[in-house]
């Protein structure tokens, strides 16, 4: 069954490379971090908008965890540096 969460794009990283991210909110990865591989990835299947892509709840550092929004995404759902988004998830299983 599909989950929600949403949250601000943003921008993370330095002038060598960056990533437009949104954080997961901590009580929606709190409730799967048993499920996590390798270093902390959650892996789950994402949907914003009309774009559905495999990727993980990655871990950011301190604890929580981010999302990556692809190029290929946010080009097909005209997604803006700022904007709010709505994100809906499904675990799945890793291979």
């Amino acid at each position: 069954m599909a989950e929600k969460f949403s949250g601000i794009v943003e921008v993370c990283g330095d002038e060598a490379g960056y990533w437009h991210i949104v954080r997961v909110p901590e009580k929606v990865s709190g409730a799967y971090k048993s499920l996590a591989i390798n270093f902390g990835f959650i892996p789950v299947t994402l949907t914003v908008g009309k774009s559905s892509w495999s990727s993980s709840f990655m871990p950011a550092g301190d604890g929580t965890h981010i999302i990556a929004v692809p190029t290929k995404v946010r080009k097909a759902n005209n997604i803006q540096l700022g904007d709010k988004i709505s994100v809906e998830f499904e675990m799945r299983e890793r291979k």
